[in-house]
């Protein structure tokens, strides 16, 4: 029987290339354990968020969270793709990750500075960390891969260079630094496409859509954390009751429809071309910082429904209705309107309708509620829809 080569080398294997082919490819324990380390970062930009509308700053509240937001997630996709072309899972590459995880935390440090302050020293540095880590990647892959060398070397530089940008961006002055923000998070995405256009490494599509699915459980998930930390929170003073428990279960059901409209369907065959693929892994920021949000927001509304807070219905009732309708459109947007003949037209025009609807929502007595019942209809309507295009 021959020599299993990451027993006989445990510490170093060349990174080679991977077999965007390679059956049965699924997530590793390095990339389960990388993503739950990231959530702490994602629960605390929720936290922030929700305390920053409940004290009614909601503009300063949703541009922290955005900016935070983008950083832990363009952190996470980098690795995530890179992982999916060159996982070695040798003792480097694993100590490497490693390195890469110590930055998440170190972001996840930094968010309540930066949300509550507008200090991103910390959470800059966490980033710099991340990013320079995955340098490391980079050149390790170019060395070993010379097909893709000129793709994994114009990795390596783009990010590098865009890295001294982020730093220097401290030294900005107020609004100064918001402009700083945008262009360089413009220039970091900018990498990938760079980077590619001549020579694709070799991601594996079904990979990349489950990696993508495993996040956006962990980040529903939070979102049903938050709420009902909140919830307990209010009950064990003795506030709502009967109410609390009814919004709680509305929530619930969001949640769970969330999670049903993400996974009526594999996403995988949607990654035919880089530019497809490239679109969808993008797209992915608005479901992933939507969906995160539904659980602040359904924190704002426990806090309005036990006084907590100074927001108006209206306010605190967009607090949940604004993030589920993003994601609900986000969803469309990637996954439904793609394949909108496997359903019919009703399913791919229920998505956007629903969405204002649930807009709309907060001009009701219970926008929480109903916008419960419009989310567990378009499940229902999807499954019926599903039945009579397989019948």
């Amino acid at each position: 029987m021959a020599e299993d080569p990451v027993q006989s080398r445990p510490w170093y294997l060349p990174m080679r290339a991977r077999n965007a082919d390679e059956e049965h490819r699924a997530a590793t324990p390095l990339e389960l354990f990388f993503d739950l380390c990231f959530v702490v970062a994602v629960s605390l930009a929720g936290a922030g968020l929700h305390h920053a509308l409940t004290e009614n700053h909601v503009a300063h509240g949703v541009l922290g969270y955005v900016m935070v937001f983008f950083a832990i997630w363009w952190a996470w996709m980098n690795f995530t793709w890179f992982a999916s072309a060159y996982d070695t899972d040798d003792g480097l590459y694993r100590l490497t990750t490693m390195v890469q995880i110590v930055g998440a935390l170190v972001l996840a440090a930094g968010v309540p500075r930066a949300l509550d302050r507008t200090d991103f020293s910390v959470i800059t540095a966490g980033y710099v960390i991340m990013r320079l880590a995955m340098v490391a990647q980079w050149l390790r892959a170019a060395h070993a891969d010379p097909e893709h060398r000129p793709t994994t070397l114009r990795y390596a530089a783009g990010v590098a260079i865009v890295q001294v940008g982020w730093v220097a961006r401290l030294a900005l002055p107020g609004a100064w630094g918001i402009v700083g923000f945008v262009v360089l998070a413009l220039a970091d995405v900018a990498v990938p496409i760079y980077a590619e256009r001549f020579s694709v490494t070799p991601w594996h599509p079904s990979h990349i859509a489950e990696r993508y699915g495993l996040f956006t459980v962990i980040v529903l998930g939070e979102s049903i954390l938050a709420a009902t930390t909140a919830m307990r929170s209010a009950l064990d003073s003795g506030e709502g009751g009967a109410a609390l428990l009814s919004l709680a279960a509305a929530g619930v059901v969001i949640v769970f429809s969330m999670w049903w409209l993400y996974f009526d369907r594999s996403a995988s065959d949607l990654l035919t071309s880089l530019r497809a693929s490239l679109v969808w892994g993008y797209g992915h920021l608005v479901i992933f910082a939507s969906a995160a949000a539904v659980g602040a927001g359904l924190e704002v509304a426990i806090d309005y429904d036990t006084n907590a807070t100074h927001l108006s219905a209206l306010a605190a009732g967009w607090a949940v209705t604004v993030p589920v309708a993003l994601y609900l459109l986000s969803v469309w947007a990637l996954h439904i309107r793609a394949c909108a003949s496997e359903r019919g037209p009703m399913v791919a025009s229920a998505f956007p309708v629903t969405a204002v609807l649930v807009l709309a929502t907060p001009f009701t007595h219970a926008p929480v509620h109903v916008t419960a019942v419009l989310m567990a209809g378009l499940v229902l309507l999807t499954q019926v829809a599903g039945r009579r295009a397989t019948a």
